[in-house]
């Protein structure tokens, strides 16, 4: 363990977002100046660079997930394309015209990402039955969870691939099967998957996969959505019209700069995912080993194997996770997933774990990265165990415990 304290604050807080590699700045920086053409415009050299730098970029994207690059639409990050995917999908194999019920049967997981459970929400208010199935207790949903809940008019089955908050991954292959064997459109927000974990659309049965630049090193405000073009071939209806851009499915000029950035990132992660993922797993297991050795009444959240290398969360019984962060100031993390975590409720994503109020209200989520270091993750888990031990000298409730008194069991008196 060193004894030098590494450079402060420290950032373990990659699931909400990656800082921009400096090769992938690079990479941008000729399309802000020198090559600044719109890709639309055909009929002279700026263009055509910006129009060459946009279709690399899209090969790239490509060819880290084993599709083809006439299947990949560029979009402003994972929300747009989970929005288009969904949207656009359940519109196109509506049963039912808009305005009428029963347009079709939707399938999605209760502890997904915002930007797919909400879109799901507004297909509800436009006639469409949505169903969306609990987690197993460790986090992940199977080909037969899914399939237990399939009906005839089923038109769409949307499931992460990783969830943002634990890290537990999915049975996507199968599922995809188990779609394509029954006609149903499958998509999947792969947004902590991509760059992370090996990807081939084509051998996991995938429809429509969502993806996002500042989750993989590339710049924010860009992602991308595959749309399967044979066996089957899959169609959706635009959301935004107005210049037939991106094969018609998102008008709009391109984003030059941000699409180079997306296409260099992923080139980056290419080369270097199976090293980079074995390294982070060495460091989140020396991290969870020095907490649970050191902490009782801790437990970590999700699959103890099926899970994202770099990403860990944290329960610590007879703590208040808002007050446990504000203790670690130095050290940015997150105590839900970066789109909700203004919210004082406690995370959605492990009560449906079945973790209670108290320990899913003191949970950490802890994720490392590129940059992330062993003499990082040494004084994290020091300052964490000294955290948590000082907020529990204040705790009557931990002393209860420390007595033997079952706290589940006590009548609290009201006043």
């Amino acid at each position: 363990m060193s004894n030098t304290t590494p450079k402060l604050p420290i950032y373990l807080d990659h699931a909400a977002t990656t800082p921009c590699d400096p090769r992938v700045v690079q990479a941008m920086l000729p399309y802000f100046t020198e090559m600044f053409g719109n890709p639309g415009s055909r009929n002279h050299s700026f263009g055509w660079a910006a129009e060459d730098a946009v279709t690399k970029a899209r090969q790239r994207v490509a060819d880290l997930i084993g599709a083809d690059s006439k299947e990949i639409i560029f979009t402003s990050g994972s929300t747009e394309s989970n929005n288009l995917a969904i949207k656009g999908a359940a519109n196109m194999y509506a049963k039912k015209p808009a305005g009428q019920s029963n347009r079709g049967h939707i399938i999605s997981v209760i502890h997904e990402h915002k930007a797919v459970l909400d879109p799901c929400k507004r297909l509800e208010k436009e006639g469409f039955d949505v169903t969306l199935i609990d987690p197993k207790a460790d986090g992940t949903v199977t080909r037969e969870m899914i399939e237990a809940v399939i009906r005839d008019d089923t038109i769409l089955v949307t499931v992460m691939w990783a969830n943002n908050e634990i890290g537990t991954f999915n049975e996507i292959p199968q599922i995809g099967e188990l779609c394509h064997d029954k006609g149903i459109i499958f998509h999947t927000d792969a947004t902590q998957w991509v760059g992370k974990m090996p990807t081939n659309v084509k051998t996991d049965n995938v429809d429509l996969l969502s993806l996002s630049g500042h989750k993989m090193y590339g710049p924010k405000g860009v992602g991308a959505l595959y749309v399967r073009r044979r066996r089957p071939r899959v169609r959706i209806i635009a959301l935004q019209e107005g210049g037939g851009q991106e094969r018609g499915f998102r008008a709009g000029t391109a984003n030059v700069t941000g699409i180079v950035g997306l296409g260099k990132a992923c080139e980056l992660c290419a080369q270097d995912m199976d090293s980079e993922r074995e390294r982070l797993l060495k460091l989140r297991t020396k991290l969870e080993t020095m907490v649970t050795d050191a902490l009782d009444v801790t437990q970590i959240n999700g699959h103890p194997t099926k899970r994202l290398a770099h990403l860990t969360n944290i329960s610590f019984g007879f703590v208040e996770g808002e007050s446990l962060m504000m203790a670690l100031k130095e050290i940015a993390m997150s105590s839900g997933s970066a789109c909700t975590s203004a919210s004082l409720e406690p995370s959605y994503v492990l009560k449906a774990l079945g973790v209670g109020d108290d320990l899913a209200h003191s949970s950490l989520r802890i994720s490392m990265g590129r940059w992330t270091t062993e003499e990082q993750i040494d004084y994290a888990g020091e300052k964490i165990i000294e955290a948590v031990n000082k907020l529990r000298d204040l705790s009557p409730l931990y002393d209860m415990h420390n007595e033997g008194i079952d706290i589940t069991k006590i009548e609290w008196a009201a006043h």
